[in-house]
Parts: structure tokens; sequence; C-alpha cells
């Protein structure tokens, strides 16, 4: 089985975290956990996560052999950013792809399938 990487993301300035109102989001989070417990069940699940806001980001440059440089936010300015992920086992790309598309309308935002290298 390889490993795959369903990374959810969200639009630039959007922060889902300012101003949610709990109580309509309860349908998503009981969708995205029974796609959880689906993902366990069926024996794809490896982890998940959800990330803080991407202004929580702190980039480390250790590249230039002396002192890290730190810097707030992100490496790279983007129109989208990574707000939680699944690392799944799956038999082939074809099912990873299924399982997106399940894990995208649970949290009701663009998931990325990216694999694992292989070792």
């Amino acid at each position: 089985m390889s490993q795959y990487l369903l990374s959810v993301h969200h639009d630039a300035g959007e922060n889902p975290f300012e101003g949610v109102d709990m109580e309509a989001m309860q349908p998503v989070f009981e969708a995205v956990e029974a796609f959880n417990q689906k993902l366990q069940a069926e024996g794809a699940w490896v982890f998940a996560g959800g990330l803080q806001h991407i202004d929580a980001t702190t980039t480390v440059d250790g590249t230039g052999g002396g002192e890290p440089v730190l810097t707030d936010g992100p490496y790279a300015e983007s129109k989208e950013w990574m707000g939680g992920f699944w690392v799944i086992e799956a038999p082939d790309l074809d099912a990873a792809l299924r399982w997106a598309a399940e894990g995208s309308a649970a949290c009701r935002r663009k998931v990325q399938v990216r694999p694992f290298q292989d070792e």
C-alpha cells in the first residue's frame, strides 16, 4: 500500500476560525468525523490533523550555514493555504482520489492528493 497526503485548502483572506457560527458548522464537523471513522474502519487511516490559521506560521531558513533565520508567516505567498490534512494508505492513486472526493464533500473544501515518495 502507498501513502497519500490529502490536504484541505482554504482561499486567501478566508479565516474559518474568525466569526464562525459553531452551530452552523456542526454538520461539517459531523461529516468529517464520519469520514474519519470510515477511513479507520476500512484500514486507510494513518493520521490526520487540523492546522491553525496561516497567520500562525513561522518559516525557518537554516540554509545559510549560520544561525537560522526565523520569519513570521509562510514561506511563499499564495492564494490558498492548507488548513488540515489526512495521511492515508491506499492501493493506488485511483483509490486515494476516491477517498479525497469523500473528504472534500465532508469538509466542504478542495482537497489536494499527493503521494509520498517510495522508500
